[in-house]
């Protein structure tokens, strides 16, 4: 393993002229294309390639410019990298601790046939960067590794102690990677009060406005298996014991349900917004349409003013005459920060009787307020590359690694910002797990200039 360097007093072998060296926007491409290229697939279980290449690659990349990183792997190839670097400490001993910023090496799978380029190839086409993480979340990453880089190179490092992390196994809950970090190697994330992470800070086109929307909350999570049990029997009998048919009206009911309109403290500010562009307040009742003002952004948005549960597998039987004894199904259910026992109490009603509700994953929901010098700083960050935006807050309907590292302390804030300025005609939410997914090339390098930006605000 190795050791840490003292990050605020760069090696001077590793300073450079700064006319000689890349700007963030001029590398932040390169970068993106090769960790596509290292294919880190997260299946959910064993399989896949892990995650460890592409930590190599970035600890590579770190240690060129003078940075010391250190690998946690607690199962084979499930792999995440920790650096300290910046201040004169660590965060225990700085006024405004330690800045965490990080980002998720994994990636959900791809079938190549599907796609109209390879999903790992990194190729760069029609101005787009395109393959799987090219959105979630590589494209942060090589932001962010653009950004310290050049920093680094030309002695611009942050006075406030920055914490960077890049983490195994975000797409299956982030078991092996965060939540390791959190739990078994604390010490690395000492002083942290605040956190960036994924899935905030891109551009949403209403009415002719861009809107940028920071991510200051998230749903929870519960991932659930039912299970119905009955009696086994022929298919061409009578059998009021049936499980299949049991589990069949559970998954039915939970799919039909209608959840009400809820408003969390996020969504009524971003509403707010959108309804001074629209022309009328915003209130549960018009909610819905005032979401559906974002266009393809309403697909995610449109999920963060209610509860959800999703059915999503089946699993029963073995022989189309042979009525099993048990039948098997799984929810994936999200719920609102401050909703939770609503959540849970309606679904077990729509469950019924002789379902078995067991949670796979269940992870708190977290709101962190809109407010301070680390939204300020993405503000002006935001409007100094585009004046004429609108910046707000909004729910996340998804889960982020933000979930675990929330676990380090209440005083912990945390924001999604990965900055993205889009064409309005792009149907960007689509593309998180989708086929063809790709990010523009403008928007990287506008990214790398925001977040340059932000850490001169944040943590010079």
């Amino acid at each position: 393993m190795l050791d840490r360097m003292s990050p605020s007093h760069p090696d001077p072998a590793h300073l450079s002229d700064p006319s000689t060296v890349p700007l963030p926007e001029d590398e932040v491409v390169e970068l993106c294309s090769d960790l596509i290229r290292i294919d880190t697939s997260n299946y959910g279980d064993q399989d896949g390639p892990g995650e460890r290449l592409a930590a190599e690659h970035v600890a590579a990349l770190l240690d060129e410019v003078g940075i010391e990183s250190r690998l946690y792997e607690p199962e084979p190839g499930r792999t995440s990298l920790v650096a300290h670097w910046g201040g004169t400490g660590d965060g225990a001993t700085h006024p405004d601790g330690a800045l965490l910023l990080h980002g998720h090496l994994d990636v959900v799978p791809a079938a190549a046939e599907d796609w109209q380029v390879h999903p790992f190839s990194g190729e760069v086409r029609d101005g787009y960067v395109w393959g799987r993480g090219a959105v979630d979340m590589k494209d942060f990453d090589a932001m962010l590794l653009s950004v310290v880089r050049h920093r680094q190179r030309t002695g611009r490092v942050p006075a406030r102690p920055i914490v960077l992390c890049l983490t195994a196994d975000e797409e299956a809950g982030g078991h092996r990677g965060a939540q390791v970090l959190v739990e078994q190697h604390r010490d690395e994330l000492e002083g942290v009060t605040e956190a960036v992470g994924e899935v905030g800070g891109f551009s949403a086109t209403v009415r002719g406005r861009r809107v940028y929307l920071i991510e200051a909350a998230e749903k929870g999570m519960a991932w659930m298996r039912l299970t119905a049990r009955g009696r086994a029997g022929h298919g061409s009998m009578l059998n009021p014991d049936n499980a299949v048919s049991r589990l069949a009206g559970a998954v039915a009911r939970i799919g039909a349900h209608e959840w009400p309109v809820r408003l969390t403290p996020a969504m009524e500010v971003l509403l707010a917004s959108v309804g001074e562009l629209a022309g009328t307040p915003a209130t549960p009742e018009n909610a819905a349409s005032l979401v559906e003002e974002f266009g393809g952004a309403a697909r995610m948005l449109g999920a963060v003013i209610s509860n959800t549960a999703n059915p999503t597998m089946l699993q029963a039987g073995y022989k189309v005459n042979v009525i099993p004894t048990e039948a098997t199904a799984h929810v994936d259910g999200r719920f609102l920060p401050g909703f939770e026992d609503e959540f849970f109490a309606t679904l077990a009603e729509l469950v019924g009787e002789g379902v078995e509700i067991e949670h796979l994953s269940h992870q708190q929901p977290w709101e962190t307020p809109y407010e301070g010098r680390l939204v300020d700083a993405m503000t002006r960050s935001l409007l100094a590359e585009d004046p004429d935006a609108l910046v707000a807050p909004y729910l996340m309907s998804g889960g982020t690694d933000a979930k675990h590292f929330r676990r380090l302390g209440p005083q912990v804030r945390s924001y999604g910002f990965a900055p993205l300025r889009l064409p309005a005609d792009l149907d960007f939410t689509a593309l998180f797990h989708g086929v063809d997914e790709r990010v523009p090339v403008d928007a990287l390098r506008f990214g790398a200039r925001v977040l340059d930006r932000f850490l001169d605000d944040a943590a010079g």
